[in-house]
């Protein structure tokens, strides 16, 4: 896919290519990541579904280059990080760009305090050099996650796990970012502490103007926050939307059996309600069948989606489809 092929456009702070990411298993390969592009705007959220297994968070940590891709590019504010090589090019992109993990139980050093653990990034990258200076800016950022001052001096395991991610979040802001990937960021939480994270993380994206990808298996908390959504199956996108285009009138096979299993809170509507069962079961990534991914479970499959991998082409409106039988 050609960079213009995916809205290319100066208000794009993120822009990946064709991207891949593979790892061995044995003499064969898992194609956990395989030619995936999309594009995230300045201040944007873009939500990324799917089921457990298929890429969301390879894809989110080989963007901010934990893992290193085995192809394509990735384009941050329209330089390609794919080529830088030198420690000071690695820490120039890690100041721009952060990473809030799924497990806040495993994510913080259990031997550090919080205060520790959120000034980190201040002595890798050189910031509030003074001691006082420093002191300060842990507590706004405690206080900026709705936490307190005094809780700098406390240990991880003291917290609960909703604090906790709060904590991981204001380590994510101590060396002022402009893109976070969140990567399941309230699975591991009690759903009455998911919508104050979810709130959390709004409110700091209006404030800081973040750009956000938005990782989750929770279609309703990523139709909450995000601008946009894309579907990840067995490593490659489906389908890419604005929120209420995709979950109002969803296109791709897979997108559409996806949003028929998203509970309604009207129990009329919800028992009448056409439910999409997939038969068979997703197939191996380190087998994925030729052609479409999804071929092998869709109903409308046909001759050429079982030997071709359809293009994610625009529909219109910024609508974007993988599939040969769309439109």
């Amino acid at each position: 896919m050609e960079r213009n092929n995916i809205e290319n456009n100066n208000n794009n702070l993120v822009e990946v290519i064709n991207l891949k990411k593979y790892f061995s298993v044995g003499k064969k390969k898992l194609k956990a990541v395989d030619d995936v592009s999309l594009s995230i705007k300045r201040g944007e959220t873009l939500g990324l579904v799917g089921e457990s297994g298929c890429g969301k968070s390879t894809l989110g940590r080989t963007i901010v280059r934990i893992y290193e891709p085995d192809g394509g590019k990735i384009f941050y504010d329209g330089k390609d990080i794919t080529r830088i090589k030198t420690r000071k090019e690695h820490l120039d992109f890690c100041k721009k760009a952060q990473i809030i993990f799924q497990d806040p139980y495993a994510s913080l050093d259990p031997y550090m305090t919080v205060g520790q653990i959120i000034s980190e990034g201040f002595e890798i990258h050189n910031m509030y050099k003074e001691n006082g200076a420093r002191k300060e800016k842990v507590h706004e950022l405690l206080r900026l996650v709705g936490l307190n001052d005094e809780h700098s001096n406390r240990f991880p395991h003291e917290f609960s796990g909703g604090q906790r991610q709060r904590i991981s979040i204001a380590r994510a802001l101590a060396i002022n970012p402009e893109f976070i990937v969140c990567d399941e960021p309230i699975s591991a939480l009690d759903v009455s502490i998911q919508s104050q994270i979810i709130n959390l993380m709004n409110e700091l994206k209006e404030k800081m103007r973040l750009a956000y990808l938005f990782i989750s298996h929770d279609l309703n908390a990523v139709r909450y926050v995000s601008d946009r959504i894309a579907v990840m199956y067995l490593g490659s996108l489906m389908e890419v939307a604005e929120s209420d285009t995709l979950y109002n009138q969803p296109r791709h096979p897979y997108t559409q059996a996806l949003m028929s299993a998203v509970p309604v809170p009207d129990p009329k509507k919800e028992r009448e309600k056409e439910r999409i069962l997939l038969e068979g079961d997703v197939p191996s990534p380190i087998d994925v069948p030729p052609g479409c991914p999804f071929s092998t479970r869709c109903p409308y499959a046909e001759a050429i989606c079982l030997k071709e991998k359809p293009e994610l082409r625009d529909l219109g409106d910024g609508h974007h489809i993988a599939c040969h039988m769309a439109g």
